[in-house]
């Protein structure tokens, strides 16, 4: 009887990464930042996001992210998170967002990296990246003067302020250039040391930006303009990525 051979064939699904900013989460009611009606043409960014701020004026930094954590649990993730999310069915996905909300995990994307921090967490205010101290936080309990981390010092937000290291961009920055696909969305890249994350992108692969503006700085090289939001982009998204499967 002849021998029969049976191979176990493992099929590679494509790396899609996505790199997302606040216009994605706008759409479910997030405010944004730089837009002309966004946080920081209201607030001083400086007394609220940095930590000179939080040493000069503690309880309003609080005050300021328990508001923004209770917004969380008044807004859902939108279509664009969803179509994101179930793209994972075709692709190996990875989501790289600027964003702080927990709106792509909420809409089941299972990679998600957060460059920015997370309002679903907090840490320590002596040393931001001690993993002993980072720890999830409910949405619906304020972080109140006292609280105390692990190391006895105040707890504050898990959020990179301004003048503070965004500690996973190196990992951002591998994974993008691991990247067969890459697609930005919602974002104006004006955000440093973020918006450099288009410069690792191989200039070959397919590339895609989502935004309904014309970008001051231009197109980066080999983009794909889809000139939408976030929500209507992401269907022309589908239908272009159909299209290279042909």
């Amino acid at each position: 009887m002849q021998n029969l051979i049976t191979f176990n064939y493992t099929i590679l699904r494509q790396k899609l990464v996505v790199f997302t900013g606040a216009g994605i989460s706008a759409e479910s009611g997030i405010p944004t930042f730089r837009d002309a009606n966004g946080m920081w043409g209201k607030y001083d960014a400086m007394k609220l996001a940095s930590v000179a701020g939080f040493e000069e004026d503690p309880q309003a930094v609080l005050d300021f992210y328990n508001a923004r954590r209770k917004n969380l649990l008044e807004v859902e993730p939108n279509h664009a998170h969803r179509v994101l999310a179930d793209l994972e069915k075709q692709y190996d996905v990875t989501i790289i967002t600027q964003n702080v909300d927990n709106l792509h995990e909420r809409a089941g994307s299972s990679k998600v990296l957060h460059l920015h921090g997370e309002l679903s967490k907090v840490t320590s205010s002596r040393n931001r990246l001690d993993p002993n101290c980072i720890k999830d936080y409910p949405l619906d309990v304020p972080i109140r003067l006292g609280d105390k981390a692990a190391d006895g010092s105040q707890l504050r937000p898990y959020i990179v302020w301004f003048g503070e290291y965004v500690d996973n961009m190196e990992l951002a920055e591998h994974l993008v250039r691991q990247a067969d696909i890459f697609v930005v969305v919602g974002t104006s890249l004006v955000v440093y040391p973020a918006a450099r994350l288009v410069d690792y992108a191989h200039r070959e692969i397919p590339k895609f930006l989502i935004d309904p503006k014309d970008l001051k700085g231009g197109l980066p090289a080999g983009f794909q303009h889809i000139k939408a939001k976030a929500v209507e982009g992401v269907d022309e998204l589908v239908r272009r990525l159909e299209e290279l499967e042909k």
